[in-house]
């Protein structure tokens, strides 16, 4: 069981307390703007208050689920519980609290506060089963709206059309939530790789580029495809194939055990051999579960190996400002001796109708 994992997360604290909503919907499945996850070796408690607490107690199992008073805060809720238990020292999530959160949790505590590092991130890494399931699932909402807005990719339709068009098809596929704002920018504007969609009409000759993505029960996809409308030119096709040989690279080279630097290498030298390597500016990618971004990461930092059970983005690109950019991204799963693509949208220079 995961509570299993977390309890051994510790940081060698006698008791955990979760904090931040992504950890604690990894932690109990339950999605909710306030609540508090305590876990020692005696005791499994969810808090929240008054809002959430009859779904909580519905849609959470393995946890005592309790109510918060509103006149009781969760430091004195915590405080009972580890009073109870015989706690010595609280570890508290020190990479997701602020500054200012962690003191008034450090000094509203009776127990010693230990900052938890990112134990429970490193478990959040490795996806089950049915976590890349999930992932796979949003995916294939994200590309079924792929496959519509490509009929509605024209000229004189502007960029916050089609951003706006992404959005709702992925919602009406059955998406949650976008797992982030979509990019969609075009001829010039694709030069800029996590640029805003403007009221920039398609024009004949653009490449269009769009990053986007959705969650499906809390889990985020993510995938860029870049099209041309009309027609391509040799630099822009020259371009484009670079790009799609570099991400190729990539994934030759992404298995479990292996640094993310060593990863976005790969495809780092394919793209500086064709002279374009001042125009990659940005890693190869990141990993996805509950959060869009998540470490490990492929990137000329990253020096941690990738686990396997990750899912890793695997999105080089090439900008040029002036002119236009391109980027091809797909999601990696990870496995023990290589990794499975888990996108199936075609990625060859498609060159749509003007």
């Amino acid at each position: 069981m995961r509570i299993h994992a977390l309890r051994a997360a510790r940081n060698g604290a006698d008791a955990l307390v979760l904090t931040s909503a992504v950890n604690r919907r990894y932690a109990t499945g339950f999605q909710s703007s306030a609540g508090v996850c305590y876990l020692s070796e005696k005791q499994a408690v969810y808090l929240t208050d008054f809002r959430y607490v009859e779904a909580a107690r519905q849609q959470i199992t393995g946890f005592d689920v309790r109510e918060i008073k509103i006149s009781e805060s969760y430091t004195e809720a915590v405080n009972a519980l580890a009073a109870q238990d015989g706690v010595k020292k609280i570890a508290l999530e020190d990479e997701t609290l602020t500054c200012a959160e962690y003191r008034r949790w450090e000094h509203g505590l009776q127990a010693q506060a230990v900052p938890l590092g990112h134990a429970v991130a490193d478990l959040r890494a490795s996806k089950t089963d049915e976590e890349v399931q999930q992932i796979a699932a949003a995916q294939r909402i994200a590309e079924q709206a792929f496959s519509e807005i490509l009929n509605e990719i024209r000229t004189g339709v502007t960029e916050k059309e089609l951003a706006a068009r992404l959005t709702y098809l992925m919602l009406h596929y059955g998406a949650e939530n976008m797992s982030f704002d979509p990019i969609v920018v075009s001829g010039e504007n694709s030069s800029k790789p996590h640029g805003v969609p403007t009221e920039k009409k398609i024009a004949p000759g653009d490449f269009v580029t769009m990053d986007f993505g959705c969650i499906y029960q809390g889990y985020c996809s993510d995938m860029t495809r870049t099209v041309a409308v009309g027609y391509a030119t040799e630099e822009m096709e020259r371009v484009y194939s670079t790009v799609l040989d570099a991400q190729l690279a990539g994934i030759a080279a992404t298995k479990a055990g292996v640094s993310g630097k060593s990863i976005d290498a790969a495809a780092r030298e394919v793209i500086a051999a064709a002279g374009y390597g001042e125009a990659f500016g940005h890693g190869f990618g990141h990993c996805v579960g509950l959060e869009i971004h998540e470490e490990p990461r492929a990137s000329q930092r990253g020096e941690r190996a990738i686990p396997a059970g990750a899912v890793l983005t695997a999105e080089p690109g090439i900008y040029l400002p002036g002119k236009f950019g391109v980027r091809i991204e797909d999601m990696l799963f990870v496995i023990e001796d290589g990794c499975v693509n888990l996108t199936e949208a075609p990625k060859q220079l498609m060159v749509l109708p003007a």
